[in-house]
């Protein structure tokens, strides 16, 4: 009887390996949300009435926009009530509206559906967009795993959040720069509707001389904001402008959305009792130090693919204004590096350095403090040390995009 020599076997390949793991956290996510649903947490309470999460901010939004004043969106009290109307019952706390005017459009077009309808089809449309986007960036199908697989993933989910969207643009624009620059910047510019993580682009694209993505994403987000003001009048920007200190003061300066949810370094610092004024400092003085490593690197000869993860870990870094649903975002960064491994090999420890970020993401519920931002730093240590032994491509200064 012959013996088959296990150890003769050959490893399976990265790709599938990674598939395989994605595949298995996907699966572990559904029946998780499976399990909070049938049990009145998630979607629908006990009683059958829908929940109210941050999505309730959007569709409140867009209801108040439908019915002629969507500055009114942007008054707390106003805005409140519309989310009370929209699950139909009182609820604590208060979901606030701080996006500019042009996300108005994507608000209004939810808002025609029934609450938790829109919801659900808010995810389910966002959703494949995401994952086409980091299978685009891996160049294998594992991709499409390794997006669904993404720790973030749950959490956006279970927030009704727009994460799934933001990756979506980021890593679009980042992966089309080298063959699409006009496309890149069209999806660059429409990531305006969240500003604070488009920090260092102009840096970087300026640094990389990418001439036709700054132009084309300049155009695309003046147009947005000349277009949303004339849908919905200039008042609705007068009211974003107006409320910006307020929500600033509130949720940076009072920490009431609860200083342990800002997964940034100014998160960080308040939630472990720092004062505001050291917090800033760390915050704009980590930021500056991030502006001049991506000028740097974006005007090396490095690989494109380390210089957009680079670009895309450093944008999560850069802003104090982190929540864990927004680290999907991270997720492009790691598709960059996977795509760099299964390219040029993986690194010795890169496996266990990605295992680590994933595990901290995964363990937000029951750790009170900022592991979202320990994820990003490990990610980020990690392109650092292949920039360090990365081998420059081309010539210094050469422009990314013709």
């Amino acid at each position: 009887m012959a013996v088959t020599d296990i150890s003769a076997q050959p490893a399976p390949s990265p790709a599938r390996l990674i598939g395989v793991i994605g595949l298995s956290l996907a699966l572990g996510y559904a029946v998780l949300l499976a399990g909070v649903f049938l049990q009145g947490y998630w979607l629908f309470d006990t009683q059958g009435q829908p929940i109210a999460n941050d999505f309730v901010n959007v569709w409140a939004a867009g209801h108040l926009a439908l019915g002629g004043d969507p500055a009114s969106a942007y008054d707390w009290t106003i805005h409140r009530a519309a989310e009370v109307r929209a699950v139909g019952h009182p609820f604590d706390g208060y979901f606030g509206w701080h996006y500019p005017p042009p996300f108005f459009f994507a608000a209004i077009g939810l808002a025609m559906l029934p609450y938790t309808v829109a919801a659900v089809t808010w995810l389910a449309a966002t959703l494949p967009l995401y994952a086409a986007t980091v299978r685009m960036i891996v160049g294998a199908r594992a991709g499409i795993l390794l997006a669904l697989g993404f720790p973030a993933v749950l959490w956006n989910v279970v927030a009704g959040q727009n994460g799934f969207l933001t990756a979506a643009l980021m890593g679009a624009s980042l992966s089309l720069i080298e063959r699409r620059p006009v496309a890149a910047g069209i999806c660059l510019g429409l990531l305006s509707y969240k500003p604070q993580f488009g920090l260092l682009f102009p840096i970087a694209l300026l640094a990389g001389r990418c001439w036709r993505t700054t132009a084309a994403a300049a155009a695309t987000a003046i147009a947005m904001a000349a277009v949303s003001a004339l849908a919905f009048g200039v008042a609705s920007w007068q009211a974003f402008i107006a409320w910006m200190p307020t929500t600033s003061r509130v949720v940076l300066g009072e920490g009431a959305a609860d200083w342990h949810r800002l997964q940034s370094v100014f998160g960080f610092i308040r939630a472990h009792g720092g004062g505001e004024t050291f917090a800033w400092s760390a915050q704009i003085g980590l930021a500056a130090a991030l502006a001049i490593a991506i000028a740097w690197l974006w005007r090396s000869r490095q690989p494109f693919a380390l210089k957009a993860a680079a670009l895309a870990a450093a944008s999560l870094m850069a802003t104090p204004y982190l929540y864990t649903y927004d680290l999907v975002i991270l997720a492009i960064p790691v598709a960059f590096m996977v795509r760099l491994g299964l390219d040029d090999g993986f690194l010795p420890g890169e496996d266990i350095g990605l295992l680590v970020a994933a595990l901290s993401l995964l363990s937000f519920p029951y750790k009170a403090t900022q592991v979202g931002f320990f994820a990003v730093l490990v990610v980020a240590a990690l392109i650092v040390r292949r920039a360090l032994m990365s081998k420059p491509h081309g010539a210094a200064g050469q422009p990314v995009s013709a």
